[in-house]
This record gives structure tokens, C-alpha cells and sequence, in this order.
């Protein structure tokens, strides 16, 4: 028996370019004191990274297996088959690594191995919607002499900063004093804070530009109000904050709610039935009366566990605030009601006032499209679901 566990070093959420890095050890459980005969015998363990895609039969229209792609590692031709046994396709997997060939461990021994790859760019970022789903995994290969293999997977998840190739990559270090006696592993782990330094740099560059956006809200009876927003780019973390100005409407607002939305959209191509609805999900709301309010604002939460904006060839994913206002059809009144009352100096008259019963009512609503990107994945590790560890004993 042989424990193998995976861990990676740097949490379970990548930036699209970066480098994985994973340990993994192999482990004798047995005690030291045990007979040389109880030593045990690897054949092979190899890793490899691939994107498994799986879409919902009912909302996404495929092509058949032999005109789509085909299966990535059934190209390679290998026995090891990291996505055996899974749903869905393999549309994205980089080359697989050995780790080592005809292993052996004696009793309480155990040997870690380092495995390194860079993330591809022009993959989709990790995503589970409600037509499309894509995830990222790390699978670990080992198998004994003359038995089947084990799989270990380390599930993760992937942010793509688009355009991020497009920009030029600071060339500062081509002047810096080398060392040739440094192993090359120091300069890529260098390299590779660079690019998430990098990317960090252009989404704060991205999302702290601010510009005064002011809208205003009317319906058929005239001016409800004014909205205001600073900026329409975000990156995932981010607070969307706005603030409503209804002292000079006409109209008056009763109640209004802001939802923080995702429009998950098949492409026509792929659509199962043609013109069918597209899907939304709601991360975030507010929701507050306003009669009689002549300022107020909000603040909606974008998640760090949702998935910034992209586009495939067979689904696109866009954000963007949905209001609705329920405003009234006559200016709102009060009722005044005479009650008696009674006290020392005699018989008195006190006013009561009471909102109004009944009112006519109008809903309006509106949608504002905006810019989510990523986030700093350090940032994002801290709330993922995945581990960054696994284990398995064969």
C-alpha cells in the first residue's frame, strides 16, 4: 500500500498564463522496523492539466462526436487518460509530464516530486452556469505492475484576463545582472509573480478610472428621478455603489429594487430551440421604500466565487444592474381623521394622520450593462470551494 497526496502551493484559484505548481509524495505507511520484503513497487505516475466542458442537453445543441472535436488525449495516444470516467469533453489539455519510472519505497519512506506547467491563455475561464460548465483539473496518473491505474484529481479554478497578451511585458530584467548557477525553476517562479503583478496592474488601471454617469428615470407620466454612478468596470470584489436623486420628480416613487445580475446567453449557433430566452442569475439586491425619500443610494457585493465576463464560441456571459420602480399614478396624500380625547381641563380634539388606503400603481423597469473582470487570485483563493490538497491510496 502506497499513500499519494497533492498539494499546491499557492491555493486553488490561477491566473490564465500563470505557472501550477503542485508537490507530490509518495509515502511507505508502513514502520520503519518492517521487513525489506515489505517494500512496494511503482511502475509510473505522470500529471496533466485539461478543461473538462459539459452543457445541458436541453439548452445547448452539439455537434455529433464525429464532426466536433475530437477527444484531446485519445489524439495523444497514451494510456493515461486523465478525464476517463468523466461527463462531457476534453476541449483544452497540455502535455502530459512523467513524474517518475519504477519507483520503489521501502517501509516509513516516502519521496515528493515537483510538478510545474503553465496554464494556457486561450482557454475559457472556469465557469458553472445553468447551460455551459467548465472546469479545470489536475490529474495525477500512478500505476502498479500488471494493475489498472489510479487517478488522483485536484480540481481549480481559472481566471482569463483577455487581452493580457495584447499588452507589452515589462523587459527590465533583460538588463539585470544573471546568475548562470541559479536553477531555471527560481526565474520562472519569478517570472510568473511578474505576470500576476502584471495583470494587477492593468485591472486597477481598468477599474479605478472614474467618470460621472447620470441617468435619468421617466415614465409616460413624467420625471421619476435621477440615478448616479461613478464608474461602469469592475473586477470581481468589488462594491457597485449608485445613488438615486428623486427631490425633482414628477412622479413619485413608491418602492424601487436593484439586483445585481449575470445574462448567460447561448450563441445562436449552439441555441437547442431557435430564439430560446436567455438565463439570468442574481449575485446581489437591494430593495427599499422611497415615499417621500428625496436621496438614497446602495451598495451591491460582487462575489468573489462568481465568474467575471467572457465569450466562447458557444456561450457568452455579460453583467448588469436591473432596476425596477414602482412609482404612483397621483401624487401620494394623507388623510387626516379628528379623534376626541379628554383630559383635566376638559374635552379636547386631536388629529390623527393615516397613509392612504388604495393606490394606483405603475412598475417600470430598466437594465445597465457593466464590465466585470477578474479579480487578483490570491484574493479569490481565500473564498474557493476547491482544496488545494488530496490524497488516495493505492
Amino acid at each position: 500500500m502506497i499513500e499519494v497526496s497533492a498539494s499546491l502551493l499557492r491555493g486553488a484559484v490561477f491566473l490564465a498564463g500563470e505557472a501550477l505548481e503542485c508537490l507530490v509524495t509518495l509515502r511507505n505507511p508502513l514502520p520503519p522496523d518492517a521487513t525489506s520484503a515489505s517494500s512496494e513497487m511503482l511502475a509510473w505516475a505522470s500529471a496533466q492539466i485539461h478543461c473538462q466542458f459539459h452543457a445541458s442537453e436541453s439548452r445547448v445543441a452539439l455537434p455529433p462526436p464525429e464532426e466536433g472535436r475530437h477527444d484531446v488525449q485519445a489524439e495523444k495516444e497514451t494510456v493515461f487518460v486523465p478525464n476517463r470516467g468523466e461527463r462531457g469533453q476534453c476541449i483544452l489539455s497540455t502535455p502530459p509530464k512523467i513524474l517518475f519510472c519504477d519507483l520503489r519505497l521501502d517501509p516509513g519512506e516516502a519521496k515528493t516530486y515537483s510538478y510545474c506547467e503553465t496554464l494556457p491563455v486561450d482557454g475559457p475561464p472556469s465557469f458553472r452556469g445553468q447551460a455551459v460548465k467548465y472546469v479545470y483539473k489536475l490529474t495525477i496518473g500512478c500505476q502498479r505492475v500488471n494493475s489498472p491505474i489510479k487517478l488522483l484529481r485536484l480540481p481549480f479554478r481559472v481566471l482569463v484576463l483577455h487581452g493580457l497578451r495584447d499588452h507589452p511585458f515589462p523587459q527590465d530584467e533583460a538588463v539585470a545582472p544573471s546568475n548562470p548557477f541559479l536553477e531555471d525553476e527560481d526565474g520562472g517562479r519569478k517570472k510568473d509573480s511578474r505576470l500576476a503583478d502584471f495583470a494587477t496592474e492593468l485591472l486597477m488601471a481598468a477599474t479605478s478610472r472614474r467618470s460621472l454617469h447620470l441617468y435619468n428615470i421617466s415614465n409616460s407620466g413624467g420625471k421619476v428621478g435621477s440615478f448616479c454612478i461613478f464608474k461602469t468596470v469592475y473586477k470581481i470584489g468589488e462594491d457597485v455603489i449608485g445613488t438615486f436623486n428623486f427631490s425633482e420628480g414628477d412622479v413619485p416613487c413608491l418602492q424601487y429594487l436593484v439586483s445585481l445580475q449575470t445574462e448567460e446567453r447561448v450563441q445562436e449557433a449552439f441555441q437547442r430551440q431557435r430564439g430560446q430566452p436567455v438565463s439570468y442569475s442574481t449575485h446581489a439586491r437591494h430593495q427599499e421604500a422611497c415615499l417621500h425619500t428625496a436621496r438614497t443610494s446602495f451598495s451591491l457585493p460582487i462575489p468573489l466565487n462568481s465568474a467575471p465576463g467572457f465569450s466562447t464560441n458557444i456561450v457568452s456571459l455579460k453583467w448588469r444592474l436591473h432596476f425596477e420602480f414602482v412609482t404612483s399614478r397621483a401624487a401620494g396624500k394623507t388623510r387626516s381623521v379628528a379623534a376626541a380625547s379628554s383630559s383635566s381641563e376638559g374635552p379636547s380634539e386631536a388629529t390623527l394622520w393615516a397613509g392612504v388606503e388604495q393606490m394606483e400603481v405603475d412598475t417600470l423597469s430598466w437594465d445597465l450593462p457593466i464590465q466585470v473582470l477578474p479579480t487578483n487570485p490570491l484574493l479569490a483563493s481565500y473564498v474557493s470551494q476547491f482544496s488545494s490538497t488530496n490524497s488516495l491510496t493505492i
